[in-house]
This record gives C-alpha cells, structure tokens and sequence, in this order.
C-alpha cells in the first residue's frame, strides 16, 4: 500500500478526513469504503506517495475544429485571420471528417485524466443545428465514461433574433448542454445577451460566452455582468477569453471585477490560443494574451482556465490537457505555490461553472479520482507526472 496525498482544496470537509497536514495538503494512508477513499489514517513509514485528484474537468474546448492544422495553410496571423482559415477548411466537413478528428480529441482529453467537457460548435447562419452538431451528440452517447457537453458557438448579434436563439436553446436543453455565443463588437450584443439571458431560464442552461478576445477596446464583459444582474439569471454563466480586460486602468478593473463577482459569472483563462494569437505586429509580443486571474481572484470572482484550440488555425499545437493548460497559466500569470490552491481552477469550480455537480475526492466513486506519482501538487501541476485511473488495493477495502 501506498501513502496518499489529497489536496485540502478538493475535500468537501478536510478537517474530517485525517491523515496528516502538509502544507495545503493531507497526506496518509487511504481509507477506502464501498468503492469511495473516505478518509486517511496516519502515514506509514518509508512508503512511497502518490497524489489523489478528482478526474479533471475541461470547461472550454472545440472538438469540432481540433486537428486540422496539417490540412491547412501556413498560419501565422491574429484571431480574424485564424477564423478566415479555419472557415476555408469546412469544405473538408464531412460526417466521417468531424467524427475522426473529434473523436481522437476526446480520446486524448480521457487520457489526460478528463471526465468532463464542454465542446464549443460553430453553427453558422442556419438556425437548424449544423452537421458537427449531430455528429458530436452522437459521440457524446457513444462514450458514456465522459461527459461531453455541448455549446453552440455563433454571433451574439444573431441571438438578437428571438426565434433564432429559441431554436438554439432547444438544441442545447436536448443534448443537455449550454447556450454559448462570442461577443466582441457586435452592434446589437445588448438585445442578443438579453436574448440568451431569457431563452436560458426558460429552458434550464447554463451560458457560455467568448468575450472581449483581443486587446482591442471591447467591453462585453461588464455588459455581460449589468445584464445577468439586472434579470437575476442565478444559472451558471462562464466567460472565457476576457482579455481586453488587461487595457482596463485599476480603476476600471475594480468596478467591473465586483460586478462579476456580484453576478456569480465564472471567467476561464485560455493562454494557448490567446498567448498565440494576441499582440500580433512586427517583433516579440509584449503584452500577454490572458486575462486578468489575480484581481478577479482577489474580488471573489471564480476562475478556471482549459485548454481551448488544438491543432488548428487558432493554435497550431496545444493538448485536450487542464492540467497542461493549468502549468501555461500559472507561469504567463504568475499563480505561485501552493500549487493545491489552484487546482479547483480544472477540477470542482469547473465542474460548476458548467452547470455539474463538484467531485470532492471523498464523494465520487473511485473510478472518478486519478492519482499521480508526483511527490506534490508542484510536480503534478508541472506535467511531469501524468494523471492514472486509481484503484484501491485488497487489503484496505471497508476500513
């Protein structure tokens, strides 16, 4: 038998669960009972520890465009000239095509330790669903061990239509996933927010939007908050990018970080793409592509940060990989150690922000934990370590 480390961030109740403290941590040896790790006794002596995590949650990825950089041309350019490659490519579209490459995506992402994610899907002009919408619904059937969530990716100015954004809503209440649109400088983002905000009561989702992706002078975010306060939406709301939120002034940052704070949105980072994307002209880049994780953090606001584009004209590399994604974000926006602290950003805050239930190590089953031979969350977080599916060993059943 093994010792145990668990981060105290990812248990319901830490000051039940025993074992000894280590730092952010608790560490000893397991206790399991009927297939759950319900707590830990005192550590043994001269044995090696592994540390214990929830399955990791992926809060903001895109299955549907993943792994088609080899096909397309060379792409270097900032995030308009990404969308114009990536819609060149749709002529290869087909049913085969999408199934392929999203499904290697999420084969990769259950590898990494994921047991949960959310695919954004372009839709398009229509407002029937588009045919990478059908065939991720059925992948999502097909692998039951992982919860494929889904959301539609449009303009927000289409969702200024009622009978549009009505028509995405049910697609997304039946594949029980979220309503989702980006926002940048579109002229009716006020009417098409306020759409989804309606539309998403009226059908039980979560939102999801991109916001603010660039360095420009957008401010979607804030409207966001202003509206989500002024209807009282209490559903889960998570905005990913945010950027354009590191032009703001303190002053500025402070008024819109305490809205969002008071409107309970979540804000994911997403530093493969933007660390890419942003800041493109002649020379290095000086600006970072993120937003800005320790003020929103400091205001109460939740963050998380997920792994985005792989393999596409967005971001030529990347990896269906949290935890990946968790190490870029910690070293571009100075998260320091603990390490343990920052692990909700992947595991339970994410699961909420998607609307999920939290996966606290002493509530799940165990095939929902994954370990690591990382000696601590330092050397998990760094990547070193990969995730593995736990199981317990004969002797420390029902203890």
């Amino acid at each position: 038998m093994q010792n145990i480390t668990v981060p105290s961030s990812l248990l319901r109740s830490p000051d039940r669960f025993g074992g000894q403290k280590s730092g952010d941590c608790l560490t000893g040896s397991p206790i399991f009972r009927d297939d759950r790790l319900v707590g830990l006794d005192a550590p043994l002596p001269d044995t090696n520890t592994v540390v214990v995590v929830p399955a990791l949650t992926e809060a903001h990825c895109h299955l549907d465009k993943c792994h088609t950089i080899t096909r397309l041309d060379p792409v270097a350019g900032d995030l308009m000239t990404a969308i114009s490659a990536q819609l060149r490519d749709k002529t290869h579209w087909t049913s085969t095509d999408i199934r392929t490459r999203a499904t290697r995506g999420l084969i990769e992402a259950k590898t990494a330790g994921v047991e949960a994610l959310r695919s954004h899907v372009d839709w398009g002009d229509a407002a029937e669903p588009p045919l990478a919408w059908h065939v991720l619904c059925e992948i999502a059937q097909e692998h039951e061990d992982v919860t494929l969530q889904l959301s539609p990716l449009t303009g927000v100015d289409q969702m200024a239509e009622c009978s549009f954004t009505q028509s995405l809503a049910r697609a997304a209440a039946a594949a029980k996933g979220a309503l989702g649109a980006f926002v940048h400088d579109h002229a009716e983002k006020r009417e098409g927010i306020s759409q989804m905000i309606q539309a998403a009561k009226e059908h039980g989702l979560p939102l999801d939007f991109h916001v603010d992706e660039g360095l420009d002078d957008c401010n979607g975010l804030e409207l966001i908050a202003d509206l989500i306060l002024e209807t009282r939406f209490d559903g889960p709301v998570l905005c990913g990018h945010a950027v354009s939120l590191m032009n703001r002034d303190a002053e500025h940052v402070k008024r819109i970080v305490e809205k969002l704070a008071r409107a309970n949105i979540t804000v994911c980072a997403l530093p493969t793409t933007n660390l890419y994307l942003q800041d493109r002209r002649q020379g290095t880049p000086d600006r970072r592509g993120l937003t800005r994780l320790r003020e929103l953090r400091a205001a109460g606001v939740k963050i998380l940060t997920a792994s985005d584009n792989v393999a596409d004209a967005f971001c030529p590399m990347g990896q269906f990989d949290p935890m990946a994604a968790l190490h870029l974000t910690s070293l571009a926006a100075h998260l320091d150690p603990p390490m343990a602290q920052w692990l909700p950003m992947v595991t339970t805050d994410a699961r909420r922000a998607m609307g999920l239930d939290p996966f606290h190590i002493e509530d799940v089953p165990l095939s929902r934990l994954r370990l690591s031979d990382a000696p601590d969350c330092e050397g998990l977080v760094s990547g070193r370590h990969p995730l593995r599916a736990l199981s317990p060993s004969p002797d420390s059943q029902n203890r």
